[in-house]
């Protein structure tokens, strides 16, 4: 499954489909590398999907905006999610939309799961969301690998080449491990 257009996100996400449930070891290494600042932070969930990390990361005690462009997700988000305070659930297009409705004062921790290899526009989107962090900020990004991912889905993978461009231009890259996905842990965006 490699989905490309708004209406096939829309199908899935009608069709009760979601994807690979948050790992204790994802939340673990949220826990030590994004930890909640003191008196609370702001967090940015792009590409939520049906909300389960975005209602994670408002436990913690972020306050999150979650994105997504399909409203099929967003309303099951909000419908899945419903007793969860703290969550501004919104629908946006990452690459397309005007990103106005997205907190003007930055945020401390963005997150990206599972989402990266459909995006396609991924330097500029990686680029803009390195501006919208605030000084100390880091942006993670959850992905499955080529090698932890069989051929036939190779399209939601990404290689080393990959994750080496998705680093690109940061002052501090980590890459970390959560059951076969890169966990990927960035700070200091550049400014090129």
């Amino acid at each position: 499954m490699t989905y490309t257009e708004r209406d096939e996100w829309e199908q899935h996400y009608r069709e009760g489909k979601g994807w690979r449930r948050l790992g204790e070891r994802e939340r673990q290494l949220l826990a030590e590398r994004a930890p909640v600042p003191e008196g609370g932070g702001r967090a940015l969930d792009v590409c939520c999907g049906t909300g389960e990390l975005a209602s994670h990361l408002a436990r913690a005690g972020y306050t999150v905006d979650a994105v997504d462009f399909a409203d099929s997700a967003i309303a099951r988000a909000r419908e899945e999610h419903a007793g969860i305070k703290g969550v501004r659930w919104l629908q946006l297009d990452i690459e397309r939309d005007d990103p106005a409705p997205l907190h003007t004062e930055g945020y401390d921790l963005i997150t990206m799961r599972l989402a990266y290899p459909f995006v396609r526009d991924r330097g500029r989107i990686v680029r803009g969301l390195g501006e919208r962090l605030r000084d100390g900020g880091v942006l993670v990004v959850i992905t499955p690998t080529v090698e932890n991912t069989p051929s036939e889905r190779r399209g939601i993978a990404l290689d080393e080449d990959e994750i080496t461009l998705l680093g690109a231009g940061w002052e501090t890259v980590e890459r970390l491990d959560a059951d076969g996905l890169a966990f990927l842990v960035l700070r200091e965006p550049g400014t090129s």
